[in-house]
């Protein structure tokens, strides 16, 4: 299904884009709501959804009760504090032949996959310290 690109999608985008702390939908509508109260709820569920459907953006497989997003669409890991529950994007070289291995043991065809880390963060494991 082609999404033509409003204004609403374009805003709605470019919101999430902007904020780096890997918000739920609820937090990315409040951040739209502030200056774009006519924008729906609904409006912003259905979009994000689709974004991510269609890899503009990226769903976080956390296991929260809430989905969380990244407007970072590039391939990357993350790491979830376990004190202050921050997520964090990591940069680091896309773990080789994970997907090939899956793929051979199971005769599965996997096109990609996720990595959390989690443990703390370098704030939290200095206040612990």
């Amino acid at each position: 299904m082609i999404q033509r690109n409003t204004v609403q999608r374009q805003i709605i985008l470019e919101t999430l884009k902007k904020i780096n702390t890997h918000p739920t939908i609820e937090e990315i509508y409040a951040a739209i709501h502030a200056d774009h109260p006519s924008i729906s709820k609904t409006t912003v569920y259905r979009d994000i959804r689709q974004f991510a459907a269609g890899g503009a953006i990226r769903q976080i497989p956390m296991q929260d009760v809430f989905e969380r997003y990244d407007g970072r669409p590039e391939r990357h890991y993350h790491f979830k504090c376990r004190n202050c529950g921050e997520i964090y994007d990591i940069f680091i070289d896309y773990i080789a032949g994970v997907n090939e291995l899956v793929s051979e043991k199971y005769n599965f065809q996997t096109d990609e996959h996720d990595v959390i880390f989690k443990g703390l963060c370098e704030k939290c494991k200095a206040a612990d310290d």
